[in-house]
């Protein structure tokens, strides 16, 4: 067993030792990308793009503030619409950097080192989305604080029972734990980025974030204790996170949604969707940033290998899903589904299987998955199909409810697209500024491979 881990550690670290790449040259790769080199003109593009969806959003949001949610399109009896829609889609996103994190680190996949942080800074950005459809969507998000557990004057204390309350504990604890290990696990790299600063003003930010470390022996045990333990902490996370947000929807008896596969099959779908966000992030990067040392077709391949198993387990809870409707004599649950399939919003279902189910079966092919154009493309279809996912299965259910006579048509306004919209152009900005500030690979756990790739390859031969 452990000669087959240096091998796949010696396979991981291939690229490196072929380029020469040594302790040096991998930190002055990394850390002169923010301290010493100029900003590539295509990154300020990016910035200038999104972050007009940035402004686009404030304007959104004050417009939202200033005339109620009635700008959405929202109506009885679909009071869930884009907002809970894109709540339950930037949630699954921010599972992969997670499952990348702490899992995988406890499970020793060393590739996981080279798109880590990445994916860790992404959890916490798509996570800031996620928070801000349910405050928009409570009408009156100044007074968010009422459904936290804390006395007051107007003895208005939330309701337990319900799984809105749930989401409040799962989503700040899930964003605490995620913010603390990312932060915990940059470290070491900005008191790199300390030491090899020139100017005074990034040795002052760069020393005051990294927290006194001067690389003792001391510093590296409590540091890999503190890692661990907050590895520990994260992992049950990814599996509880969603598991709650498929509550809002499993403990109601709304048809489509009072079932019991909810739970892992959001689970499934979160991480499925999260890798694919994760690919449409990192292939632009590692082309603008020539990190083809550091990301090799090996770490593609692998994520591509995750959203094929997620992808298949996704496709499972639509055959259950359907098999539960069609099995259980429910009159409800049988006309919902042949509702979602052949009703108003029967070609969205079907761009769903298509984008979901049928077209990532191309990812057993070993060419398309070490390609990273096809890839690239593959995960944008992933990602506008599990959005579909979230829209068909929140709309349709509420749209033809248990009384024909309130049934109606879920019609998106201009302003929950801009909403939408603006999210993005958020989360991206965000990211933008990461990779432009932070080290956006760990360089010390990169730099740990080097002495264990020598070792595999003994082993190895």
């Amino acid at each position: 067993m452990e000669t087959i881990e240096h091998t796949a550690v010696y396979e991981q670290i291939q690229p490196l030792i072929a380029e020469g790449h040594d302790y040096g040259s991998i930190t002055d790769k990394i850390s002169s990308d923010v301290l010493e080199k100029k900003t590539p003109k295509s990154l300020f593009l990016a910035f200038a793009v999104t972050f007009s969806l940035v402004m686009l959003l404030l304007f959104a949001v004050v417009y939202l503030l200033y005339e109620g949610v009635g700008i959405w399109g929202i109506r009885i009896p679909i009071g869930w619409g884009f907002a809970i829609v894109n709540f339950v889609w930037w949630i699954g996103i921010g599972h992969a950097g997670t499952l990348i994190s702490a899992i995988l680190l406890l499970l020793h996949q060393h590739w996981r080192n080279s798109i880590n942080r990445f994916a860790e800074a992404m959890t916490l950005f798509a996570v800031a989305c996620a928070g801000m459809f349910p405050l928009l969507h409570l009408g009156r998000p100044w007074v968010f604080y009422w459904i936290i557990p804390m006395p007051d004057t107007m003895r208005l204390w939330p309701n337990f029972r319900s799984p809105l309350v749930w989401d409040v504990f799962a989503v700040t604890t899930y964003a605490t734990i995620s913010f603390v290990f990312w932060f915990v696990g940059l470290i070491p790299d900005l008191a790199t980025m300390r030491d090899r600063a020139k100017q005074k003003w990034k040795k002052i930010v760069y020393g005051m974030l990294a927290m006194g470390w001067r690389n003792s022996a001391k510093h590296w045990h409590r540091y890999e204790t503190a890692y661990l333990l907050l590895a520990g902490l994260a992992t049950p996370l990814v599996v509880s996170v969603h598991s709650v947000v498929s509550f809002d929807f499993a403990v109601g008896i709304v048809p489509g949604w009072h079932t019991t596969i909810f739970p892992p099959y959001f689970v499934a779908g979160a991480i499925y969707s999260g890798f694919a966000m994760v690919l449409s992030l990192v292939i632009p990067v590692r082309k603008l940033y020539h990190l083809e040392d550091f990301i090799t077709t090996r770490h593609l391949d692998y994520m591509a290998k995750v959203m094929l198993a997620t992808g298949l387990i996704v496709a499972y809870g639509y055959a259950i899903e359907t098999f539960c409707a069609f099995y259980s004599g429910n009159r409800f649950e049988h006309d919902m589904m042949i509702n979602r399939m052949f009703g108003p919003y029967g070609p969205f279902y079907w761009m769903l299987i298509l984008f979901n189910i049928t077209l990532p079966q191309l990812l057993w092919l070993k060419k398309f998955r070490q390609t990273p154009w096809l890839l690239f493309v593959m995960s944008i279809i992933i990602n506008i199909g599990m959005w579909l996912e979230r829209f068909v299965i929140i709309v349709s259910s509420l749209a033809r409810d248990f009384l024909p006579s309130s049934w109606a048509i879920f019609t998106p306004t201009k302003w929950d697209w801009f909403t939408y919209f603006g999210t993005i152009g958020f989360f991206l900005t965000a990211m933008v500024l990461f990779i432009r500030l932070l080290p956006m690979i760990s360089i010390f756990e990169l730099r740990t491979l080097l002495p264990s790739s020598s070792n595999g390859k003994g082993q190895h031969n």
